[in-house]
């Protein structure tokens, strides 16, 4: 890492868990993997510290569990040798890992932030960083999410119905509603062509 940079790139949840899971059909970036490249392209580039960080759901069964063989990262991605990867079991990306501790010790004070989902775990993890006094940057064009459900909505409906009901939060709207939230407050919204400098 580039020692008076003090920067680090957060890749959160880019995973081949959520190309198994019933809702990837309806996620907003299906070509996720391209933006978050460039970033960690440009990370290694600069000298930044990159972290990787993948959900794990133990014991569930589900795709998120590491039996199933999917926590891993997404084809197209692959950390090096010298990159943390770390495993967390909540949503953000602090309170399972230890990540504030290894940020701290290698003096890292700024964090970018892509991933998936763009207004669960990558949110979360942005104001949790904020409220621990990173200055963060929150690259939403490098996220990716899926249409929520009303909170009113029954619980096992299909993927269909979701898209059917006019409740249903859109990704656009998602995606608004995380930059409004974190803008000013939490983070610095920026594109990967602002971070990378081509564009």
């Amino acid at each position: 890492m580039n020692g008076d940079r003090n920067r680090a790139l957060l890749v959160v949840d880019v995973q081949e868990s959520f190309r198994r899971h019933e809702l990837w059909p309806t996620i907003s970036n299906p070509d996720i993997v391209t933006p978050v490249s460039t970033l960690v392209e440009h990370a290694r580039a600069e000298g930044d510290l990159l972290v990787w960080v993948l959900h794990t759901e133990p014991g569930t069964g589900n795709v998120f569990d590491p039996a199933s063989g999917h926590v891993r990262p997404m084809a197209g991605l692959a950390p090096d040798e010298d990159e943390p990867v770390l495993t967390k079991t909540a949503h953000n990306a602090f309170t399972t890992t230890g990540l504030d501790r290894m940020l701290t010790r290698r003096g890292v004070r700024e964090l970018a932030v892509c991933g998936i989902r763009t207004e669960q775990c990558c949110e979360t993890t942005a104001r949790v960083a904020a409220d621990l006094g990173y200055d963060v940057d929150f690259v939403t064009d490098a996220t990716a999410t899926n249409p929520v459900a009303h909170r009113d909505a029954p619980a096992g409906r299909s993927v269909d119905d979701l898209l059917a009901d006019p409740r249903t939060l859109g990704t656009g709207e998602l995606v608004a509603r995380t930059e409004y939230a974190l803008s000013g407050r939490f983070a610095t919204i920026r594109s990967v062509a602002g971070v990378t400098g081509s564009g």
